[in-house]
């Protein structure tokens, strides 16, 4: 298989039982540009024929509206109406497959953080600087319908493309590709 280029990530979507709500909390709380919707997704309906498709049998009806980050990711909402959003059992299931946070960037970690408690969110941990010596803070929080968010101070590749960085007093430990998994497509 040839390499590809990397792909520029377009969006993620995200559940929520009030989808009103959730887009004016994006939008007041981190800026989010609400540019779509919401629009009402139906299993029957031929104007989105594709939903049995994604969503499966039991789906039958949802909103659905597209909001804009300032570096033109999307955040697609979804509110599932029949059958409805089940509540949030309040763990943070990191252990289990597929996405577990969404993570935005913001200078100010803490006022990021006291900005998203206080409209209605919480904030899972104290804010950290997670290397030592550098200026690199992040902290876990959750927005009103309990979807992990982190908001962390500088861009991914400033961070992560780096290290070690400088200033770390334990170097990190990397873990070799098993032989068996180098050769798997």
């Amino acid at each position: 298989m040839t390499q590809l280029a990397p792909l520029a990530f377009n969006h993620a979507g995200v559940t929520v039982p009030d989808i009103f709500a959730a887009i004016d909390w994006y939008g007041e709380v981190l800026g989010l540009t609400h540019i779509m919707g919401p629009r009402l997704l139906e299993a029957a309906s031929s104007a989105t024929h594709e939903t049995p498709s994604i969503f499966g049998p039991r789906f039958a009806r949802a909103y659905q509206a597209h909001l804009l980050t300032a570096n033109g990711t999307g955040l697609e909402l979804f509110q599932f109406v029949d059958p409805p959003v089940d509540p949030p059992d309040g763990e943070m299931a990191w252990w289990r497959p597929g996405t577990w946070h969404l993570c935005f960037t913001h200078p100010d970690v803490p006022a990021m953080a006291a900005r998203i408690a206080k409209a209605g969110g919480r904030q899972r941990i104290p804010p950290v600087f997670f290397v030592p010596g550098r200026p690199f803070q992040l902290v876990y929080c959750e927005d009103p319908w309990g979807n992990v968010i982190e908001i962390i101070s500088h861009s991914y590749a400033e961070i992560f493309a780096n290290w070690p960085q400088p200033g770390m007093s334990v170097a990190p430990v990397f873990v070799d590709r098993p032989a068996a998994a180098a050769t798997a497509p």
